[in-house]
């Protein structure tokens, strides 16, 4: 009925918990790079199919397994190994899932995602809860060498449920791991974006009614700003009302501010803007 689509690396202790809360599925795919710890011994241990490729950066993994990965089902809901599927979500995605295709406008679903940190659920200091995770693969493209934007050749819904994430579970030692990463592939696309004069529109980013064209070009706007990293952390625990989250609220708007100066930092390293010694 429903297909799920599981990217991995070395995701031993995640996966388990993961495949579980999707066990009634009758096709899931772990797509995985190419892990060296039990991650594969697991999938195949819980029936899953599992397909390799090194991994480049994210647009690419991700168009790659879905355009070359034969799904048994229409639908397919895309999970990363840190993520869970609560059981009030499944009876909602079944019901899209076994209504004829014709009967439906869209063509992709946003899911709202609920981040939890110190045992507590992030309600405000979350920069989007929204994201795509349930569509018709033909129709779906992502853009961007991380934190990809999801381009849909057609209508998105909303689903009323949650999926829930736990981005903290290896350790605050392993975020900053992953986001070392991330902040590389992030300051590349930026100096690729700058050479390229891609550029932003404040209209698109203020006003567009699709909400991932508005969410690439506020970006692009914000990479324009000065002080990012103490606009991010205003924006994170004033605007958006992190504060009401508690200590963990704090700690995860000053961590998500870390990022962005290592972001700042990896730019001006890129552009030659950084002292070199002689």
């Amino acid at each position: 009925m429903i297909s799920f689509l599981v990217l991995t690396k070395n995701e031993e202790s995640d996966l388990p918990g993961c495949l579980d809360s999707i066990s009634w599925s009758n096709d899931i795919v772990v797509y995985d790079s190419c892990s060296t710890d039990a991650t594969v011994e697991i999938a195949k241990s819980k029936n899953c199919r599992v397909i390799f490729r090194e991994f480049d950066n994210w647009s690419s993994h991700q168009n790659w397994g879905l355009r070359n990965i034969d799904f048994v089902n229409k639908w397919v809901f895309y999970i990363d190994a840190d993520e869970r599927l609560p059981v009030s979500t499944i009876a909602e995605l079944k019901k899209i899932a076994s209504t004829p295709f014709s009967e439906y406008d869209a063509v992709a679903y946003r899911i709202r995602r609920r981040d939890f940190f110190q045992g507590k659920h992030l309600k405000h200091v979350q920069t989007s809860p929204w994201y795509i995770r349930f569509f018709v693969p033909e129709f779906i493209s992502y853009e961007r060498l991380v934190n990809p934007v999801t381009k849909v050749a057609g209508k998105t819904g909303d689903l009323i449920s949650y999926l829930d994430h736990y981005p903290f579970s290896k350790g605050v030692s392993h975020w900053f791991v992953r986001h070392d990463s991330y902040s590389s592939f992030e300051a590349l696309q930026i100096v690729s974006n700058r050479r390229g004069r891609s550029s932003f529109d404040l209209r698109l980013a203020l006003f567009s009614s699709d909400f991932n064209v508005r969410r690439f070009h506020q970006k692009e706007l914000f990479y324009q700003l000065p002080f990012r990293p103490l606009v991010k952390f205003l924006i994170l625990y004033l605007f958006k009302r992190g504060f009401l989250d508690g200590k963990p609220g704090f700690t995860y708007a000053v961590l998500q501010s870390i990022y962005e100066y290592m972001i700042v930092l990896k730019v001006r390293e890129m552009s030659g803007t950084s002292s070199k010694a002689p």
